[in-house]
Formats: C-alpha cells, sequence, structure tokens
C-alpha cells in the first residue's frame, strides 16, 4: 500500500469536500432545528454522502453514461440546483418557510439529502475525485484504502455538524444571519463556478 498516494488522496478528498467550510453552511441550512432534528439531519446527509461516494467508486462514470449523462452535464446540474438555495438563503425564503410551517414541524423542509448529502458533500468535485483516485490505484487494496480516506474524511464532516449547536450559540442570531447571507453569496459563486467547470469540459468558454 502506497502511503504517499493515501496522503495524497485524504488531502485532495479534505480539500474538496472541505468539512470545515461545509459547517457554517450546515448551520445555515438548519437554522432553527432543535439539536435532535439537527443530529438526525448529521448523520442522514453523511450516511447519504456515503453511499453515493461509494456508488461511484466502484461503478464510476457507468453509472452516468448508462443514463446518457456526462460528467460535465452533472457537474452544470448540480450548479443550478446549488444555485436555487444560494438564493434562498440570500432573500431567507428558507427562514420564512421555517416560521410559516413552525406549527407543522412535519411539514419542515429535510435539507439531508439535498442539498447537504448532494450537492455539498458528495457533489461533483467528490465524486469526481472518487472515479479519478480510484483510477489510480493499481489494486483492489488500494481501492479500498481509499474508500476508508474518504470515510474519515465524512466522519470529519460529521463531527464539525455535531458540533455546529455550540458554534451557532457563539455567533449569535445576528452572527448567523450575516454568516448565512454571506455565506449565500459563496454558494452562489461556487455553483456558477461549477456551471463554468461543466461548460469548459463541453469545450465552452476556453478563449
Amino acid at each position: 500500500m502506497d502511503t504517499a498516494f493515501l496522503i495524497s488522496a485524504f488531502a485532495t478528498l479534505f480539500v474538496v469536500i472541505d468539512p470545515i467550510g461545509l459547517t457554517p453552511i450546515f448551520i445555515a441550512l438548519t437554522q432553527g432545528s432543535s439539536a435532535k432534528q439537527r443530529r438526525a439531519i448529521a448523520i442522514r446527509a453523511c450516511v447519504i454522502a456515503f453511499g453515493i461516494l461509494c456508488l461511484f467508486t466502484f461503478l464510476g462514470e457507468q453509472v452516468l453514461g448508462f443514463i446518457g449523462i456526462s460528467m460535465p452535464a452533472f457537474r452544470i446540474a448540480g450548479g443550478i440546483l446549488l444555485f436555487l438555495t444560494a438564493l434562498d438563503m440570500l432573500f431567507e425564503r428558507r427562514t420564512k418557510r421555517r416560521e410559516d410551517k413552525a406549527d407543522h414541524p412535519e411539514d419542515m423542509p429535510d435539507p439531508s439529502v439535498f442539498p447537504i448529502a448532494i450537492p455539498l458533500i458528495a457533489g461533483p468535485g467528490a465524486i469526481a475525485s472518487m472515479i479519478l483516485l480510484t483510477g489510480q490505484s493499481d489494486s483492489l487494496l488500494n481501492t479500498f484504502a481509499v474508500l476508508g480516506v474518504m470515510l474519515l474524511v465524512i466522519f470529519m464532516v460529521l463531527a464539525f455538524f455535531l458540533i455546529s449547536g455550540f458554534i451557532e450559540k457563539a455567533l449569535g442570531r445576528v452572527g448567523i444571519t450575516v454568516v448565512t447571507r454571506l455565506l449565500g453569496m459563496l454558494l452562489a459563486a461556487l455553483s456558477v463556478q461549477f456551471v463554468l467547470d461543466g461548460l469548459r469540459a463541453f469545450g465552452l468558454g476556453t478563449g
């Protein structure tokens, strides 16, 4: 087993998935949720993201190719969906919906699948990274080692999510509002970057 390769895989997945950077986004997306709800969302999102990344680890582009979707198209679609989430954060639509449904908690939107699990954790970058890393591994042992590295990064994501309540208390309501707006802008920029990367992969905008 190549230690240098595993270190490189960890660095790649840590940067792409970005557990630290996801934490304030998780706080913004789960604002107003109870500690129990937030814990359930965190666990569910991480489990789903792990399953998605495992799927692409073994099947890779075959999954997308089977239904006629290229990786650039997948990246563009993820960018558009993420942009819609960014608009919700920027204009506080998500907060207003929570207030309107406060009397009916069963109707509260669950962000665990979208946008937390995908495309924030298991986004186009993470999926592409898993495909590339397993493509570089020269044995089944290394492939499972990459899976172990990915699992470690997702555990780090979960750990940061589980302490997000303490971080939210430290920031306060005003701090959360400021962070939500700021992250809405950053998410919008990230979503545009996903779209641009997808278009560039198609050979557009290279000039």
